[in-house]
């Protein structure tokens, strides 16, 4: 086995990351070259090459059963004997190879085992019921699983499909993904004895699918070495560029991160906190895009500094003070321990300058930690094994209480990829699956909305309100109205946050359904998929988008002008100036007992308005004196409000009812065009007393769809 990989635009072979040699590397997983696995012996008699994952695997789990390990390694080395890779080399070294990349990153057990046969069902004489009968239900899951992603080939049509298997397999159980991603790691490091165009094609599926997958699950140490491999083959040119950056970078001597990194020691031992302070160098990929962000590289840009404490409360010690000792750069901060990325990642994000103007930037975390920001699930041990003693007295991961018997459940499952697999299924055609799963890769945040019962709900960042009503509510999400975000109304179009609290509305005709705009807000697969279908089954809708939203097929109602509105009767108004015309103004339409005012005007008028328009104040700014006014014993009046709805088919009708049951009169009605799902009302209304104002106004809030009755005001009428 070759254990780098083969530039094929350069003459010799690329080993991304070979300049790293100060403190801790990342999880290097390149030179595990053939005399690492096979020993000193020829290809004709094989060693025990397990004894190299046994090292491994001891190392995360010191006192893990070996046993499984060694039966696995007979039964693989004999199943494989005689079979021979592209490169020439016995074919048992690729999942030897593929089983200590997994060790290295700390899988447990079952997983290695798998990993060791992954290949033996598909390409030897062993069948599943061998490896259930020997090895038991898990092992065999697993092996079946990647047996089955591995069936079809990488043509261009067969790509989607490809993928939506290796999805539903992953759904199931995690460590069927990170078996697949170990092996097409292996397969990129070998990838040289292939002809150029089918590296290529192999490349390009690796960076649009299995990288960002890498990367949701948190599988850094897989994903960093990925990216470099795929540079090196699609970009043979920038990487050059890369490669003598570093090199020239390296010759240079004096690393100024050495410096800070004495300095950072120093600081945080006189401060009593225990930390291991540690050069971590960038690999190519990181180089390139801080290459291009920046321009002309300095020396700090190739590394950065990384911390490790041991509890939670030492990162923030750390960090306070990094940013008293140092000048902090305030812009480069983020804390990814109170608010985890989507794929399980915390760290606190920083930058500090030394006197000498070098910045550097930080990255603290714990051990454990950094065990995960490196491996990601794989870290954290057998999902479906029961918790031991340790492990719940630590609050490790353990199995979900809320499984179904009989049913695997994974409690380290994204919420990301249970969207997946609940849309993947909905996909139309393969087409339409991998196009939306290209999208929905590309999405690198993940936020958490609350709903009001206290639940969650994973979205991607920017998701909007018809994102989050598709993710709690499924297909049912067709009948949603609009929102309430942080207890405001707002539309189905508003961006969602994170940490916003959602409340969605949802309407009582069941025959309502989406309009085509949805489209322009949603950003989730699930949603997408969901709106196209329904307009695709109900096409007049969608050809009329406007019958949709407004709330009756009537022409809408031009919006109404200050001088629309009849003047009311001011017969229950008394004001304190004898043989003067009374008139209730049509900006604020008081009513009793609203506490009111009133200005003389022209023609020996006097109009009375409710204290808190805004004409009030106008007219108090150009010297108008106000004139006593109370209210007489009529009751009778005429008032104005404005019903804010959410469209939807006989709702001026449904108002219109309920007004008239409470046994007012409607004057007039006017409707303004809808805009954005949202419908405005305009009633003139005659109450028999002022005193049903109150219910009237929560009788016409409780028809479906109305969000909002207020009293109008028209600052426009407020000088009439």
């Amino acid at each position: 086995m070759s254990a780098e990989a083969t530039n094929p635009a350069m003459s010799g072979p690329v080993t991304p990351g070979a300049q790293r040699r100060r403190g801790r590397p990342r999880l290097d997983l390149r030179r595990l070259g053939r005399a690492a696995l096979l020993g000193p012996g020829t290809r004709d008699r094989l060693p025990d090459a397990i004894g190299h994952v046994a090292e491994a695997h001891r190392a995360h789990y010191p006192d893990a059963d070996l046993e499984p390990l060694r039966r696995a390694w007979v039964l693989a080395e004999s199943s494989h004997r005689g079979q021979m890779r592209k490169s020439g080399e016995p074919y048992i070294t690729h999942p030897l190879a593929v089983t200590l990349i997994l060790a290295q990153l700390g899988a447990e057990t079952t997983t290695l085992t798998a990993s060791l046969l992954h290949d033996t069902v598909e390409d030897t004489d062993v069948t599943l019921d061998q490896v259930r009968t020997e090895f038991g239900d898990d092992v065999c899951y697993l092996v079946d699983g990647v047996t089955k992603l591995e069936k079809v080939d990488y043509g261009a049509a067969a790509e989607p499909e490809t993928f939506r298997k290796m999805l539903v397999a992953t759904g199931n159980d995690v460590r069927v993904m990170s078996i697949k991603l170990a092996d097409r790691l292996h397969n990129m490091r070998t990838l040289g004895v292939m002809r150029p165009e089918k590296q290529a094609r192999i490349a390009k599926v690796t960076r649009d699918v299995l990288i960002p997958l890498a990367e949701r699950l948190g599988v850094q140490a897989l994903k960093t070495e990925l990216e470099d491999l795929v540079f090196a083959i699609l970009h043979p040119e920038e990487y050059a560029k890369v490669e003598e950056l570093m090199a020239a970078n390296a010759a240079d001597g004096g690393n100024p991160l050495e410096a800070t990194a004495d300095d950072v020691r120093g600081v945080l031992r006189e401060a009593g906190i225990a930390a291991e302070v540690l050069i971590r160098p960038r690999h190519y990929v990181s180089v390139h895009r801080v290459h291009r962000k920046r321009g002309e590289m300095r020396a700090a840009d190739f590394g950065r500094l990384l911390v490790l404490v041991n509890e939670d409360a030492d990162c923030y010690g750390v960090l306070g003070e990094l940013h008293t000792c140092f000048t902090p750069v305030v812009s480069e901060f983020k804390d990814f321990i109170a608010v985890p990325k989507f794929n399980l990642y915390q760290s606190l994000h920083t930058a500090v300058a030394r006197p000498d103007g070098e910045v550097a930037e930080v990255l603290i975390r714990t051990h454990q930690m950094h065990k995960v920001a490196e491996a990601g699930v794989v870290a954290l041990r057998n999902p479906y094994a029961p918790p031991s003693e340790e492990q719940t007295d630590t609050g490790s991961v353990s199995p979900s209480e809320d499984a179904v018997e009989g049913e695997r459940a994974d409690p380290t499952r994204p919420g990301w990829l249970s969207r997946l697999l609940d849309w993947q299924e909905a996909a139309p055609d393969p087409d339409t699956f991998w196009s939306t799963l290209r999208e929905d890769l590309a999405q690198d945040r993940e936020i958490a909305v609350f709903r009001p019962d206290g639940g969650t709900l994973g979205l991607p960042a920017g998701a909007s309100c018809v994102d989050a009503a598709y993710a709690q509510y499924g297909e049912d999400a067709h009948a949603c109205i609009g929102a309430r975000v942080n207890g405001r109304l707002a539309t189905l179009s508003t961006v969602l946050r994170d940490g916003d609290t959602v409340q969605l509305l949802m309407g009582q005709d069941v025959a309502s359904g989406p309009s085509r705009e949805w489209l322009d807000h949603a950003r989730t697969p699930g949603a997408r998929i969901a709106i196209r279908r329904w307009l695709t089954t109900h096409p007049t809708p969608a050809a009329a988008p406007a019958t949709s939203a407004a709330p009756e097929k009537s022409t809408p109602a031009p919006p109404p002008q200050p001088s629309d509105f009849p003047r009311p009767a001011a017969a229950n108004a008394v004001v304190d100036r004898e043989g003067a015309s009374v008139r209730l103004a049509g900006c604020c339409t008081p009513v009793p007992p609203d506490e009111v005012t009133a200005f003389a005007v022209r023609g020996g008028v006097v109009t009375v308005h409710r204290v808190e328009c805004p004409a009030v104040a106008r007219m108090k700014e150009v010297g108008r004196a106000e004139v006593g006014v109370r209210w007489g014993d009529s009751a009778e009046c005429r008032v104005t409000l404005i019903a804010e709805s959410f469209g939807r088919a006989h709702l001026l009708a449904d108002l219109t009812e309920a007004i008239a049951t409470e046994g007012v009169e409607v004057m007039s009605a006017t409707v303004e065009p809808p805009s954005q799902q949202r419908v405005r009302h305009t009633y003139t209304l005659q109450l028999p007393d002022a005193a049903h104002l109150p219910g009237l106004m929560r009788a016409m809030r409780a028809v479906p769809g109305v969000y909002d009755v207020s009293r109008a005001q028209h600052p426009a009428a407020a000088t009439s």
